[in-house]
């Protein structure tokens, strides 16, 4: 085993979970009143213990505990962390340099990072690409660049849809608490329809995605106008608002209506993206092409790296100058986002997201049938979900999610919880981590839903 005075995390770091004291332990309750007195209150603490190095499927805190990783940051370390190809070619940047600002002197990380989003996104079309810091930065953009394109002002987004923290983004962010309570007001020209989510559909989820599409551009029609929508927005899998895939034949439809209209169809693919749902983007699974994608997250294998791409007829609609930022597309979270899809082709994450899928479903399944707790089991590839119900019917059960996340957090398993009611459970492990950890995280799940 690693010596505890070794830091070095990534690959090497030894895969195994490994629990030595009380969590939080002493060292990180330390941390987190420091915290408390320096950090402010704003920005909140899923598991209360303070990394001190990950890598693979593991990430081991300042007190020595070892925890599965069913996180990744929020889908942002999809290749592990501190993936070997993303330190080297990170590590040579920062001797070449740190920054120039592409908006002064350009650097080819940015272009090669750009050329590697035509050929990986969705279509066979002309593509272009802009660079930015975050997913809110890139979403935002998106909608500046539908603007100008289209001439129009409107934006339509869906019910349980989360587009950032921005003060368009939580305009355009379906859920109040935590993201928009008390930050208004917000922009305006923002219309929200509803979506095709199978479990909770009235009508039952064989009708979902008929009625909902229906619905959804009946009040477009009739409340905003087709003809005044600059761009419809959304995740292809939503992600903050409870994994929700919705129905199928939902999103073509959609789709189909923005092209018949003149409307830019943007994907929102922060979440979901490179590889995580077992494609290298979820709206794949349907063939659809949007016009704009809109990556952050898993792109950069960690470092802060966003990005738009699109037609390059859409791309080029805004003026020179009209698109960047002073660290938009830095060159060192560049070179690490060369190192995280040169990681993604030569160890197939796609595939390897399907295996995890392949191993975990089945499980989450039949804990639902022994739990009925467990109201649903959704969600491709690695980017899994279970909504917790009060038993006997749906009303969502917040209290139980955070319950059971509590205890898997004291047994060693980081999971994360989500959803508009605060009652879904998300699972997004490495997609390079091993089939033993994914089996033995979802041990301490089976076990301590025995103890809710």
């Amino acid at each position: 085993m690693t010596a505890m005075t070794d830091l070095t995390g990534g690959p090497a770091l030894p895969q195994e979970r490994r629990v030595v004291t009380a969590i939080p332990g002493p060292k990180s309750q330390e941390l987190m009143a420091r915290k408390q007195a320096a950090v402010a209150n704003g920005i909140g603490t899923v598991m209360p213990v303070f990394a001190r190095r990950a890598g693979g499927g593991v990430l081991e805190d300042v007190d020595g505990n070892s925890f599965i990783d069913f996180g990744s940051g929020i889908a942002v370390t999809s290749v592990g962390n501190s993936a070997e190809a993303v330190v080297r070619r990170a590590t040579q940047q920062l001797q070449d340099y740190t920054h120039t600002c592409v908006m002064v002197t350009p650097y080819e990380p940015y272009v090669q990072v750009c050329e590697e989003l035509a050929r990986v996104t969705p279509g066979d079309h002309e593509k272009k690409s802009a660079l930015f810091n975050s997913g809110a930065e890139a979403v935002e953009n998106a909608v500046k660049i539908a603007r100008t394109h289209t001439g129009r002002q409107a934006v339509v987004v869906f019910d349980h849809g989360y587009h950032g923290r921005t003060n368009l983004t939580m305009a355009l962010t379906s859920k109040n608490m935590p993201y928009k309570h008390g930050f208004g007001p917000f922009a305006p020209e923002v219309y929200r329809v509803p979506v095709a989510y199978p479990y909770r559909w009235l009508t039952g989820p064989e009708n979902c995605a008929e009625e909902a599409a229906a619905q959804a551009i009946d009040q477009i029609s009739k409340q905003v106008g087709a003809e005044n929508v600059a761009a419809i927005v959304i995740e292809p899998v939503l992600g903050e608002g409870g994994f929700i895939v919705p129905a199928r034949g939902f999103l073509p439809r959609i789709a189909q209506f923005a092209k018949d209209n003149g409307i830019v169809f943007v994907a929102d693919e922060i979440q979901s993206g490179f590889c995580r749902t077992g494609q290298w983007f979820a709206c794949e699974d349907e063939g659809i092409v949007p016009d704009l994608i809109t990556t952050a997250k898993g792109i950069a294998g960690g470092m802060p790296l966003a990005a738009v791409t699109g037609r390059a007829e859409i791309m080029d609609s805004a003026h020179s100058g009209g698109l960047g930022g002073t660290y938009g597309g830095n060159p060192v979270a560049c070179a690490a986002a060369l190192g995280s899809i040169e990681t993604m082709r030569e160890q197939d994450l796609p595939a390897k997201a399907r295996r995890i899928e392949e191993v975990m479903k089945p499980r989450l399944e039949k804990l639902a049938g022994q739990y009925d707790v467990i109201g649903d089991v959704r969600g491709r590839g690695a980017m899994l979900a279970i909504e917790l119900v009060r038993p006997g019917g749906k009303d969502p059960n917040p209290e139980a999610t955070a319950a059971l996340a509590k205890l898997c957090h004291q047994n060693g398993l980081l999971v994360l919880t989500t959803g508009t009611y605060g009652n879904v459970m998300r699972f997004l492990p490495p997609l390079v981590i091993g089939e033993d950890l994914l089996n033995e995280g979802l041990d301490i799940l089976e076990e301590a839903l025995g103890q809710l």
